[in-house]
């Protein structure tokens, strides 16, 4: 796999994703959800955060040499927080010192094909379904001898926490997800939408063709930094904020990973026969039942359901948080009081 670029070479694509962002593809977000439980913020910073994570651990983990960032006391209790695509393990940057103030033990890994998490051995399948993620934090949890923890995630961490939820729901105390259910399900995944809606999934199109996998490979900075002006329009975030998480791309298993994922997701390319059991339980959308917050912007441009087509997955204790202000699709990352606040009270039920 060659090189990513580096990103600050290329501007005139993200001068053309500005563009965009600021017009016809800023409209694809859906409209607001309902507000159950509003939680004002002030609006996105424009500025780079001063907090950053002391140090970056790794350890081996089922198929995987782990990255990690880990904050907050020892003894405290352990809060699990997971990243999406395009971003890394700065979504949880601000929330980490919340939580860590209130004692919580708080780790934060970079997902398979981000940051310095890498693969043990060069012959395992370089697989980016969403059974497969879910195990590898299992496995973090059992070679960090974590019994239960406070799962939160958004985007694909979000789906992979509510898989966690349904497939080892002893492993989990309670769990705060954006955008609420997101388990994928591929026979769903083959029926067509109106083209308004198919409009919203280009991205998984593209990566559906070679040309698409090479576009990626060639530009992921400025693929990532115009999804990020897509999916959260009203995010005023720096360049430097930016390069930061574009770091953890550099992966060389990063591509590789990604454009498995959404093949997957299309049916168009396999997983592993050792998930098959798990994504025949997946498959059957089940009920979540641990204690349960669901997050969601009022601004997200990002494709994501109505709260109110997912609230009757949650069985347990269960709560949904509609947080404005200009709140886009990485949640943590631009409402992170919001989020921890979320985790906190999570904890509670």
């Amino acid at each position: 796999m060659a090189a990513h670029p580096k990103y600050g070479r290329r501007n005139f694509l993200l001068n053309s994703a500005k563009l965009l962002a600021g017009s016809e593809l800023a409209l694809i977000s859906l409209d607001p959800l309902p507000d159950h439980d509003s939680n004002s913020e002030t609006k996105p910073s424009t500025e780079t955060t001063k907090n950053s994570f002391s140090a970056i651990k790794q350890v081996n983990a089922g198929v995987l040499n782990v990255g990690y960032a880990e904050e907050g006391p020892a003894n405290g209790p352990v809060v699990l927080l997971l990243h999406g695509w395009p971003y890394d393990i700065h979504t949880y940057v601000d929330v980490t010192p919340v939580l860590v103030s209130k004692g919580y033990r708080v780790i934060v890994p970079y997902l398979r094909g981000y940051g310095s998490t890498g693969f043990l051995s060069s012959e395992t399948i370089r697989n980016g379904q969403q059974s497969a993620l879910a195990a590898d934090i299992i496995a973090l949890m059992d070679a960090l001898k974590i019994r239960k923890a406070i799962v939160g995630g958004c985007d694909w961490g979000a789906r992979t926490a509510n898989i966690i939820a349904i497939l080892w729901p002893e492993r989990v105390k309670a769990m705060v997800s954006v955008s609420g259910y997101l388990v994928a399900n591929r026979k769903q995944a083959n029926i067509p939408l109106v083209p308004s809606a198919e409009l919203q999934w280009w991205y998984q199109y593209y990566f559906a063709t070679e040309r698409g996998k090479a576009g990626y490979e060639k530009y992921t900075g400025e693929f990532a930094k115009l999804i990020w002006q897509i999916a959260s329009p009203k995010w005023n975030f720096d360049d430097s904020t930016f390069t930061r998480s574009a770091a953890a791309f550099n992966n060389p298993d990063h591509v590789s990973i990604v454009i498995h994922n959404y093949r997957w997701r299309l049916g168009l390319a396999e997983g592993e026969k050792k998930y098959d059991e798990l994504e025949a339980r997946l498959a059957e959308t089940p009920l979540i039942t641990v204690p349960s917050i669901t997050l969601e912007g009022d601004a997200n441009g990002a494709p994501h359901p109505p709260e109110g087509s997912y609230a009757k997955k949650f069985t347990g204790k269960y709560n949904h948080k509609t947080i404005t202000g200009g709140i886009g699709h990485n949640l943590p990352q631009e409402a992170p009081k919001a989020f921890a606040d979320a985790v906190i009270e999570v904890d509670s039920y």
